[in-house]
């Protein structure tokens, strides 16, 4: 498939190394927000929208991490980035392994946050499940059997903004986009290659994740050589947006950032 030309922003330093964000499936590049003062101290940060969610195009279903990976690199060349950190969480940490596995001399170091790497029967029945949801009643239904595995109980009822700018992006994603990305998930399979794995890579695990539990992050990071591992306390599956301190506590020193 030919690769998408994603909605982009480019802020922070100017002169400052490239860093790419990359949103989980079903939310926007807004996800990442919070981050922004701190990143932006450091890097020229690069925020996308995946292919079928926000402002980024549509292309038929079903796609796969190779195309999601090609669209990234796509994006590098229009911004005539030679090479980039990564940040990505969900769907976003995958095509990071994705970019580290398919193209290590452009990634500098990568942080996958709340992802796997493989698809086991279960992770393959919950995808069929949401697509079920979205064929009955749209995203709107998959919006609400999505969320209480996003963010914990405690956000939810001390920082409903946070869970209102999330529904927001989330019903951005198209149907066809859902369908995409969806299909993509199934295939994941990029656990069984993490042992080629030379780019500098930081796991990032939230406590009380349920989608990416922190045992099979765990494993991943056993996987691949040479690299790191953090627990977010508390955290539910978008640990940026459930805990966003405690992330930037955990990727700080790996990303080489001054603490706030």
């Amino acid at each position: 498939m030919t690769s998408q030309k994603l909605h982009s922003t480019v802020s922070g330093r100017e002169d400052g190394p490239a860093l790419l964000l990359l949103n989980s499936f079903g939310a926007t590049n807004a996800m990442w927000d919070a981050q922004m003062p701190l990143l932006e101290s450091c890097y020229r940060v690069i925020r996308c929208d995946t292919r079928g969610h926000g402002r980024s195009p549509t292309p038929p279903a079903p796609y796969s991490f190779d195309d999601i990976v090609g669209d990234v690199l796509a994006l590098l060349d229009t911004h005539r980035i030679e090479s980039a950190s990564v940040l990505g969480l969900s769907m976003g940490g995958m095509t990071a392994l994705g970019l580290g596995l398919t193209a290590p001399d452009r990634i500098n170091r990568l942080v996958c946050c709340a992802a796997r790497a493989d698809a086991p029967p279960p992770f393959i029945q919950n995808w069929h499940n949401r697509l079920a949801m979205l064929e009955g009643g749209g995203m709107e239904a998959v919006w609400n059997g999505t969320v209480g595995m996003w963010l914990g109980e405690e956000t939810r009822r001390a920082y409903p903004e946070r869970e209102a700018a999330l529904r927001e992006s989330f019903l951005q994603t198209t149907d066809e986009g859902y369908r995409g990305c969806a299909h993509a998930l199934i295939g994941l399979d990029y656990l069984r290659r993490l042992g080629e794995m030379r780019v500098p890579t930081l796991f990032v695990a939230g406590a009380e994740d349920k989608a990416a539990p922190p045992e099979a992050m765990l494993t991943m990071a056993q996987a691949c050589p040479g690299s790191e591992y953090a627990v977010v306390p508390g955290a539910s599956h978008i640990v940026n947006v459930d805990r966003p301190k405690d992330l930037n506590l955990a990727i700080l020193g790996f990303l080489e950032l001054e603490a706030e």
